[in-house]
């Protein structure tokens, strides 16, 4: 592409008996439109326009073209001022159209903005550090994975909220028998650092050990891009190789309370892709996707139920700690789907989430007053889950 100012004078305009007002085309020679300009008689034409290829034409529809290349009419005056190249190379050309694109290959189970999708799979291309954050079980992981498979890349997951021997997982182990003596044994770790596009999930690194932080500190700064297989200064170091992409999950907030303070020199080496929580309509969505067969007055009962804990976190006061994660409606989903009752299903993976402490105005009887309202008794009737009475039985003999 080149970016070119031409000038006409009015004698050349006049010639083409243009009149004040008229428009100007700019076409290529396939009859592409790059641009328009309005002609005025008090003044030279003077056009900024971005063109492909080596022709450019000027006209109107009615008089025909005058072209940069045979300026032939007298007075033209049409020169080129400027002509600075910015042609994009056919690889960036092609890179921009699959990112530009790459909402069709979102899958439908995920439930992204199209934009933070976008973000996710350029930043991936370009082998940046990618943080995932937001609460548990709003689909970072699934998001992490779903970038390897669409990119059909080779991928490697760790979860390093599970270690707690860092340099095990990440660098590996010495070991000693008869036969070979003391050997080193490299950690899966190793080997993904060198495959070459890799995508490799760090799953939990807000709840790893600080060692880990320690470890992939070098690993992960655009700089150095190394890991070093021991503390000595000549120790050997292994490579990061061309195109992986680290993609790691956080959850960032007080209510995680085994979630580690990250070090800001750490933080500082990803990109960050906040995963947004879903809205009552998304839920109902993706619930109706996994479980179509389940009706569809449960999996609205659901979705309102967990859309009323997310609502009231984030009043100014709010009576729960926690909001219902997709995780956890999915799974409630799955039970109903499996033959469960509403408050069945609520009982046993929702309730246990929410302190019990303070009776009437315990975080779980805030909950049970959502779940109350789509628990119905054999005759469609709402029951009271809270002050269910005996009901005595008078016999006449």
């Amino acid at each position: 592409m080149q970016k070119i100012k031409f000038y006409f004078s009015p004698i050349a305009a006049d010639k083409f008996q243009n009149k004040a007002g008229d428009t100007w085309t700019i076409k290529n020679k396939s009859g592409k439109l790059y641009e328009k300009c309005k002609y005025s008689h008090k003044n030279e034409i003077m056009l900024t326009v971005t063109i492909e290829g080596d022709s450019v034409s000027f006209g109107t529809a009615s008089n025909g073209l005058m072209t940069k290349d045979t300026p032939d009419i007298p007075g033209t005056k049409l020169k080129t001022v400027k002509s600075t190249s910015t042609k994009l190379p056919k690889e960036q050309v092609a890179l921009m159209e699959f990112i530009n694109t790459s909402a069709k290959l979102k899958p439908e189970i995920l439930k992204m903005a199209d934009l933070k999708w976008k973000y996710l799979m350029r930043s991936a291309l370009r082998g940046k550090n990618i943080m995932m954050t937001g609460p548990a079980g709003c689909g970072k992981t699934m998001a992490a994975k779903s970038v390897a498979t669409v990119l059909d890349r080779p991928d490697f997951y760790f979860n390093l909220g599970a270690t707690q021997d860092p340099r095990s997982t990440l660098i590996g182990n010495t070991h000693f028998n008869k036969e070979d003596g003391t050997y080193f044994s490299e950690a899966l770790f190793v080997k993904a650092i060198q495959t070459e596009n890799a995508v490799i999930l760090l799953d939990e690194l807000s709840r790893a050990h600080p060692d880990a932080h320690n470890i992939l500190m070098t690993v992960l700064d655009e700089g150095q891009r190394y890991l070093r297989l021991d503390e000595a200064d000549d120790s050997p170091t292994i490579k990061v190789a061309p195109g992986v992409t680290f993609i790691a999950t956080a959850n960032i907030g007080n209510e995680y309370t085994a979630t580690r303070v990250m070090d800001r020199a750490l933080l500082d080496r990803f990109i960050i892709v906040e995963m947004d929580v879903l809205d009552t309509e998304q839920e109902t969505d993706l619930l109706t996707y996994l479980y179509p067969n389940l009706d569809a007055k449960s999996i609205g009962a659901i979705a309102d139920i967990v859309g009323g804990t997310r609502k009231e976190i984030l009043t100014e006061t709010p009576r729960i700690s926690t909001a219902i994660s997709t995780r956890n409606s999915v799974e409630m989903a799955s039970l109903m789907y499996d033959g469960f009752q509403i408050d069945e299903a609520a009982e046993v993976c929702i309730y246990p989430q929410f302190d019990n402490a303070g009776g009437l105005d315990s975080e779980r009887t805030f909950v049970k007053q959502l779940v109350q309202k789509h628990c119905y008794d054999e005759n469609n009737v709402n029951e009271d889950l809270f002050n269910v009475e005996e009901e005595e039985s008078t016999i006449t003999i």
